[in-house]
C-alpha cells in the first residue's frame, strides 16, 4: 500500500464523530450520481453527501463494510442491517472487493479526494467496474458506471 494513502494512523486519534463513514463501493456511487434513488429523502440524503466533499474534499472518510451516511435514508436500510440476509451480504461484497483492489482494510481513514484519486486510478478497466457493479440495480442510470465500462 502507498504510503500516501496509509492514512489510519496519522489519524488514529480523531473521535469517530469526525470522520464520515462512507461505504468503501459508495466512493463509486458518489461519482455516478445523477439524483435517482430509493426514495426522495434518499435522494437529498445522497445529495447533501456530494455536496458536503465538494465543499471539503480533504473531509476524512472512514471507509467501512457497514451503514454508512448514505445508508442513513435508505428504505432497505433494514434488510441491509440484519448481517444475514442475502442483500447485506451483496452490498458488503462490492464493498470488500473495493477494498481489496484498493489494497485498503475496513475501517481506513483517508481524505475523500485522495480516496477519489486512487479509486479511479485503480478501477480504470472495465473487468474491475463490473466485478464491483454488476449486480447494481442503478448501474444502468449511472454516470461512473457508464464512462468506466466504455
Amino acid at each position: 500500500m502507498s504510503k500516501k494513502y496509509q492514512c489510519k494512523s496519522e489519524t488514529d486519534s480523531k473521535p469517530d464523530s469526525e470522520l464520515l463513514k462512507i461505504r468503501a463501493h459508495h466512493l463509486c456511487c458518489i461519482q455516478g450520481f445523477q439524483g435517482y434513488g430509493y426514495s426522495p429523502v434518499f435522494v437529498a440524503n445522497m445529495r447533501a453527501v456530494i455536496s458536503d466533499l465538494e465543499v471539503l474534499p480533504s473531509r476524512l472518510l472512514k471507509l467501512v463494510t457497514v451503514c454508512d451516511a448514505i445508508c442513513v435514508s435508505c428504505p432497505s436500510k433494514r434488510e441491509c442491517t440484519i448481517q444475514e440476509s442475502v442483500l447485506s451480504r451483496r452490498i458488503r461484497q462490492m464493498d470488500l472487493v473495493v477494498l481489496e483492489k484498493l489494497r485498503l482494510d475496513d475501517g481506513t481513514v483517508v481524505k475523500a479526494d485522495e480516496a477519489f484519486e486512487l479509486i479511479n486510478s485503480t478501477l480504470n478497466k472495465s473487468s474491475d467496474v463490473e466485478e464491483v457493479c454488476g449486480t447494481c440495480k442503478w448501474r444502468q442510470k449511472c454516470l461512473w458506471y457508464a464512462q468506466a465500462v466504455e
